[in-house]
């Protein structure tokens, strides 16, 4: 009876400590949501950068509540020169990558899902490199919202999205593109 005991004891115990130790590796992806406007901001992360690299990707969703469009036209971080709307699309197997010069649109009632191999953010002329477990402040400037502070969560180089993310990521589906094929 007594091992008995002592065996229950020590699974719940065993079953407490995995629950903690989900909760806290988890914590790190678990996206705070900003709102500007009618718009809902979440899931801002963007990934660790190797030593001497000069751009990095912001990725983010956006939620329009609203009953009218608004337009991400840009922002703004101390982390870089400058902050840009772009889109990267597949062209006859060939993946390219412009600026949104006029921004990006998120209609009233929608989700635009910034995200690698979709449309994202660049960071431009990094003054230091990204380094997994950081966060960085990053302004956007929506044309109605206004401009408005999200907290990146930098993941590790190469990952896909944090844990609690959707693997889809774009407006797009990305068929085609080469599975190593990273943003």
């Amino acid at each position: 009876m007594q091992i008995e005991r002592l065996a229950f004891i020590s699974i719940t115990r065993a079953i407490a400590c995995a629950i903690v130790l989900v909760y806290f590796l988890a914590a790190p992806a678990l996206a705070e949501e900003v709102k500007a406007g009618d718009l809902v901001i979440t899931q801002a992360w963007s990934r660790a950068t190797p030593g001497g690299a000069k751009v990095a990707g912001g990725y983010l969703t956006i939620d329009n509540k609203g009953s009218t469009p608004d337009r991400l036209i840009g922002g703004s971080t101390d982390v870089a020169d400058k902050v840009q709307v772009h889109e990267m699309t597949m062209n006859n197997g060939v993946m390219t990558m412009r600026l949104l010069d006029q921004g990006l649109t998120i209609e009233p009632g929608k989700t635009v899902k910034l995200a690698p191999g979709g449309y994202h953010l660049m960071l431009l002329d990094l003054k230091s490199p990204l380094k997994r477990g950081d966060k960085v402040p990053v302004i956007l400037e929506f044309e109605k919202a206004g401009k408005v502070t999200v907290s990146f969560d930098v993941q590790g180089v190469g990952a896909p999205a944090p844990a609690t993310a959707p693997s889809s990521g774009s407006k797009k589906d990305m068929k085609g593109m080469s599975p190593g094929m990273k943003m």
